[in-house]
């Protein structure tokens, strides 16, 4: 018999896992999987035939490693999608500078494609609209007014002239990136909505993997340069996540990705053991030596052994797991570890009350905005996606708006204890509050509750090396993922874990170093195919 790989969850990284020993060797993962869904955070919610994405995901990449495996999987569009031919006829065939690939699968034809799309991110502050990342044009001076705009540029200026001697936390790398007025106008506020903390308590290493080129001066030369580039293609390399203007989609959003992945492994031999909770690891020599689970549809405990063992799940779940065979100093670091978590409500509505005033042309003239930064203090929604921008097949009628509306929460607290009738009827009156949408307008509703969607930067974060360093001593188990290396990761840098940890399996390296760096140094670490 063959060696056996037990991969903890069905995410990107898990399912990569998969695909990588599948396709590369002759190991044979067992995937086990909390839920009954495939994709992890990266999975489509199906409503009604409408489809949410939760968080949003973009597929885009600095590695090409990633790049081209997104396109083994799904192949680029070579013909218009639904909105782009919609477009040509009430827009007098007017064109995008997308470039389409020759002899591409065809969206309307078939499901199985990636389809190229416009980014637009925007921020919504003091009931008007601001270009993300924040720009200095005659809108932006009109819209803070002339007396914020000096104050922005003298304390940008003087961060610069004086910068901190040592970044202690976000509040520091935000000051000394944008100075003290940009950041207090947006930054601030916005960051502790999402970790629901002050800036002053999250750790520096959030603002260095999430937005570590982003900075005014980048900002400024990116906007000189677009003026002048012919280049429109997706594979860009010299352009910052927070700045590249289009990417690539699933036609059925992120989560078909995962499931024609999860097909594919299944064909050639893995096996995927859905519902059910990892609630044991027995470990012994600086081995793991089996995993038990429970099966929530059979209602039984099961036992399952493997040669090597992959986690995404959460390090505090891991660490819980692993018993009292833990070190005290460890295990107290592990289950103290801090996460934020995840409420969208999905609304569908016959039109938003916001209008397009951007002259990028659109279907019946919706606002452009993949996703809306809120950052007005008056309401508790961080962000709003607009699905309908995403890929026009998510939603069922093109005719209708598919929206979500994203709240930042901790498991139990106020928020995630109000009732879905409650919720929704709470979101929906934040958006007409703040004029985006009429609340009469609304057609359909859902709610999704995801929990430990973000691993935080607080807690007992800053001694996290202590549990690196005990599950880096197991020599057959491998860290991957956002969750499963508590560590801020999008889904391409979760992707490049898995791809290292089992090319380390191949290769015969012993250091696990090489998967804690992905998302660390300045570019990605690549992994050189066999």
């Amino acid at each position: 018999m063959g060696k056996i790989a037990i991969i903890i969850g069905a995410g990107p990284a898990g399912l990569t896992a998969a695909y990588e020993l599948v396709t590369k060797t002759n190991i044979k993962p067992i995937i086990i999987e909390k839920t009954n869904d495939i994709g992890g955070l990266s999975k489509t919610v199906v409503h009604n035939g409408n489809r949410m994405d939760i968080g949003g995901h973009r597929f885009f990449s600095k590695s090409d490693v990633v790049m081209q495996w997104w396109q083994n999987i799904l192949p680029l569009q070579g013909s218009g999608s639904k909105d782009d031919i919609l477009r040509d006829i009430y827009y007098h065939h007017k064109k995008n500078s997308i470039k389409l690939s020759a002899n591409g699968p065809d969206p309307e034809k078939t499901d199985r494609v990636m389809l190229i799309r416009k980014r637009l991110s925007r921020i919504f502050f003091l009931r008007k609209f601001f270009d993300y990342p924040v720009t200095l044009n005659s809108k932006t001076i009109a819209n803070l007014g002339f007396a914020r705009i000096a104050k922005i540029g003298f304390t940008y200026l003087w961060a610069r002239t004086f910068p901190f001697k040592k970044i202690k936390s976000l509040e520091d790398f935000f000051i000394s990136r944008f100075g003290t007025e940009l950041y207090k106008t947006f930054f601030r506020d916005y960051t502790q909505k999402v970790w629901g903390v002050p800036c002053s308590e999250i750790a520096a290493d959030w603002g260095a993997q999430r937005i570590k080129k982003l900075s005014v001066s980048r900002a400024i030369k990116h906007a000189v340069r677009s003026i002048f580039r012919k280049d429109k293609t997706i594979n860009r390399k010299d352009v910052d996540t927070s700045l590249i203007e289009q990417f690539m989609y699933p036609k059925l959003g992120p989560g078909q990705m995962w499931e024609t992945v999860a097909k594919l492994v299944e064909e050639k031999g893995a096996v995927i053991i859905k519902n059910s909770d990892v609630i044991g690891l027995d470990i012994s020599e600086n081995q793991v030596c089996e995993i038990s689970y429970f099966d929530h549809t059979t209602n039984l405990k099961n036992v399952v052994k493997g040669d090597y063992y992959f986690s995404t799940m959460p390090v505090k779940d891991l660490i819980a797991a692993m018993g009292n065979k833990v070190p005290e100093c460890v295990r107290n670091v592990g289950l103290n570890l801090q996460y934020r978590d995840f409420i969208t409500v999905g609304l569908l509505l016959n039109q938003l009350k916001i209008k397009n005033d951007t002259g990028n042309y659109t279907v019946g003239g919706l606002v452009p905005d993949n996703w809306i930064y809120i950052q007005e203090k008056d309401v508790k929604i961080g962000r709003l996606q607009i699905y309908n921008n995403w890929s026009p097949y998510m939603v069922a009628d093109t005719g209708k708006i598919w929206i979500g509306l994203e709240y930042f929460c901790n498991e139990g607290d106020e928020l995630w204890q109000m009732t879905d009738a409650d919720f929704i009827r709470f979101a929906i009156n934040e958006l007409h509050q703040i004029d985006i949408i009429d609340r009469d307008e609304v057609i359909d509703q859902t709610v999704i509750r995801v929990p430990k969607t973000y691993p935080a930067y607080f807690g007992t974060y800053s001694q996290f090396d202590v549990v690196s360093d005990f599950t880096d001593g197991l020599e057959n188990l491998f860290l991957i993922g956002r969750n499963g290396m508590h560590k801020y990761n999008n889904q391409d840098h979760s992707m490049l874990t898995a791809i290292t940890a089992v090319n380390n399996i191949i290769t015969g390296e012993k250091s696990k170093k090489n998967i804690w760096e992905i998302n660390t140094e300045e570019n990605f670490h690549e992994v050189k195919k066999n």
